[in-house]
């Protein structure tokens, strides 16, 4: 038996056989062509039907991962018709006078070297996407047909790197996990493997010498087996048993209210990046939307989006919700999360720089729009709003400013909106310490605990390097917490968790017992959360 560590992306235990998954790896050579023209014309085409691939993707994944996840696929069309990515391809080809192929190869590779090289964790993770379409291309260039995926037995994959599109063409019934070398937590795709309830590791020294061998993922520890011995095999089928009967008897808990064992109610709201994840809140019996992350809309667009494209978006998942309530961030744009067409200069330290509110206060106008969006889809079910990354009350009386002149803007123009809760986000040592004070000026507080843990611990939460010692369970976090609860009861406002605290489920009781009223996890945890919720007693 073999043991491995890895980088865990979705917990969960596969047990099955390794396939040892090999791309296509086409030699690409230069050649020499009379007629440039004559390449430049074999490029467009094959361009174009890898764009008609990608449409095809893009409607598989809508159905697998839901439209938020799809996105990537129409991101990777786009991709394609940038003007710096085909101008390169078309001056390699006349200057040079060589073959498609070849033009794609170069450009592709030089294009996936600089994003590699840049410091910001999104924009490295966009080299693969840069390598992913350009042998999309030159397969399209070679006549060779992708497929549709490579799995006809359940297995796990093991592989050097897995593109997005080769992960959502595999068979989800039959991908039991897979494990890879290369890639990151930002990967698009291991944002899909956690969409996809896939127990995935990365950073994993593989060997081709696994395939066809017995292999169990351990996703909670980040451990790979590889021919495990027959008591650890023994123990993880019991284990993996334990697990589905465990889903199994959470489905006897949809109805039953979040309730402790004396009474106390805990509000057990959901996460959601779009409105295709409205189904599995629904699925969950989510009690609410606790965090609408609204900066998806920008992240998934190439220019502003419209009122009227925002309103409809809000107005969809609070319908759908009916009547419960639906909690939207204001945009949180910065940081890991950059948006090009926002056209934010580099910074030395993004996460503590030009983000969040302090763009929405700065650029005036693009706020006014989201809060616009927000006041009309308010008319259709119960809508609260919370805003990131506040440090002082004079931020919350201009918010509350503009917030009257939108509603003002919206009398006057006979157009119907309906009671707004405001709610602050609790992510920066800052807020925590004025939370008494920030209290009295808002209907509530979210913490948002990953951010608040690192910058308590002045941890970068994406530097691998340090998450030996990043730790949010540590005291000082804890107490922070407690204290925003404190203040915020003092007032009469209720309190919750929105960050990944949240699912924590070694710290649901103490949650509990330090006065939490709210809980907004992803929506696999809500029935886990609960179970848990209506075991526990407050007053023992």
């Amino acid at each position: 038996m073999e043991q491995y560590k890895g980088k865990s992306i979705f917990n969960g235990i596969a047990i099955g056989r390794i396939k040892y998954y090999e791309k296509n790896q086409q030699v690409v050579k230069r050649v020499k062509v009379e007629e440039p023209q004559e390449e430049i014309k074999r490029y467009e085409e094959a361009k174009e039907k890898a764009i008609k691939a990608l449409n095809n993707l893009y409607e598989k994944a809508l159905v697998d991962v839901g439209e938020a996840n799809a996105m990537i696929f129409e991101i990777h069309a786009m991709m394609l018709e940038d003007d710096d990515y085909n101008d390169s391809i078309y001056n390699i080809i006349k200057n040079d006078c060589v073959n498609a192929e070849f033009a794609v190869a170069t450009t592709g590779d030089n294009f996936s070297r600089m994003f590699a090289e840049m410091e910001d964790e999104y924009f490295k993770a966009r080299a693969a996407d840069v390598k992913d379409i350009s042998e999309r291309v030159i397969n399209a260039l070679s006549g060779y047909d992708m497929g549709n995926g490579v799995i006809d037995e359940p297995i796990i994959i093991v592989a050097e790197d897995l593109a997005p599109s080769e992960t959502v063409q595999m068979d989800k019934s039959k991908l039991l996990g897979f494990v890879t070398r290369l890639g990151s937590a930002n990967s698009h795709t291991a944002i899909l493997a956690r969409t996809m309830n896939i127990p995935a590791l990365i950073g994993v020294d593989i060997e081709r010498k696994w395939h066809g061998k017995m292999a169990i993922i351990d996703g909670k520890k980040g451990i790979l087996y590889v021919d495990p011995s027959m008591d650890i095999l023994e123990k993880y089928l019991e284990k993996k048993k334990r697990e589905e009967d465990g889903k199994k008897l959470l489905q006897n808990l949809k109805g039953l209210p979040d309730e402790t064992l004396d009474g106390k109610k805990i509000k057990l709201y959901a996460n959601i990046g779009s409105v295709a994840d409205v189904t599995n809140v629904l699925a969950n019996d989510g009690a609410g939307i606790g965090l609408f992350r609204s900066e998806f809309l920008y992240l998934e667009k190439s220019e502003y989006p419209t009122e009227e494209e925002q309103f409809q978006v809000y107005k969809t998942v609070v319908q759908n919700m009916a009547g419960k309530k639906v909690v939207i961030r204001t945009l949180d744009i910065g940081a890991d999360k950059q948006v090009d067409y926002f056209n934010i200069e580099k910074e030395e330290n993004p996460a503590m720089g030009y983000r969040a509110i302090r763009i929405c206060l700065d650029r005036v106008d693009i706020f006014k729009t989201q809060l616009r969006a927000i006041y009309r889809a308010s008319a259709f079910g119960q809508v609260a709003i919370m805003f990131p990354m506040i440090i002082s009350v004079d931020e919350i009386v201009k918010i509350k400013g503009i917030c009257e002149e939108i509603k003002k803007e919206l009398r006057e123009g006979e157009i119907a909106f309906g009671e707004v809760e405001l709610g602050v986000m609790i992510e920066t040592p800052a807020a925590v310490m004025i939370s008494d004070q920030l209290a009295k000026e808002v209907d509530f507080f979210s913490i948002g605990t990953n951010d608040l843990t690192q910058y308590t611990l002045a941890i970068d939460r994406q530097n691998a390097k340090l998450d030996n010692i990043y730790d949010p369970h540590h005291p000082a976090v804890l107490r922070m917490i407690q204290m925003v609860i404190d203040s915020g009861h003092r007032e009469n406002i209720w309190v919750g968790i929105c960050g990944e605290l949240g699912a924590d489920t070694g710290l649901t009781e103490q949650f509990i017992k330090m006065g939490i009223d709210e809980l907004s996890v992803s929506p696999s945890f809500i029935l886990p959360l609960r179970d848990i919720i209506r075991k526990t007693k407050v007053f023992s």
